[in-house]
């Protein structure tokens, strides 16, 4: 069976349905690598008890990682891995005139013991948070481990071939 058949492994929460255009590019990357997710909106600020029961819960519902998705004073990751042993990756969202610093700080200023690894404020955060994910599940894993291998060859393929178009262009 494919992996997108199996229950999920990584869950990707954030604090507003107004933040899936920015988190859905961690679902992209999840889904280019076959591993399967879940979304949801999951609020610590306004639904508390609800953020705690789903960390509490994740790792005996199958998931492996937790990807957490917020703007503002983002306590969503910090919440979530206060509540959890599973690895939390934090994507700071731009949604305050601060322009996701307050969010990048909130996330990344964990106090010792309890860890979030901050990604990029907005996609390209959310896109790493995937592909990061499908690293951490790689070190099990050996044929998602090829695939991030070729991953990563066809992003210096990328760039290889961009610098032989601006060569080419400049002559």
């Amino acid at each position: 069976m494919s992996r997108e058949r199996k229950k999920p492994l990584v869950g990707i929460v954030m604090g507003s349905d107004s933040d899936f255009p920015i988190m859905e590019e961690a679902a992209k990357a999840l889904k280019y690598f076959g591993i399967p997710h879940e979304v949801r909106v999951i609020s610590c600020h306004r639904a508390p008890a609800q953020a705690i029961e789903y960390s509490r819960t994740a790792q005996a519902r199958g998931l492996k990682v937790i990807i957490a998705g917020a703007g503002g004073a983002a306590h969503l990751a910090g919440i979530i891995a206060a509540e959890t042993t599973l690895p939390v990756i934090g994507v700071p969202i731009e949604s305050s005139p601060l322009h996701g610093l307050d969010a990048l700080l909130s996330t990344a200023q964990m106090p010792g013991g309890v860890p979030v690894a901050t990604m990029a404020v907005g996609k390209a955060g959310a896109k790493n948070a995937g592909i990061y994910s499908a690293e951490i599940l790689s070190i099990y894993d050996g044929k998602l481990n090829k695939q991030l291998n070729t991953f990563k060859k066809s992003l210096a393929q990328e760039v290889a071939a961009k610098d032989r178009a601006l060569a080419e262009k400049l002559k």
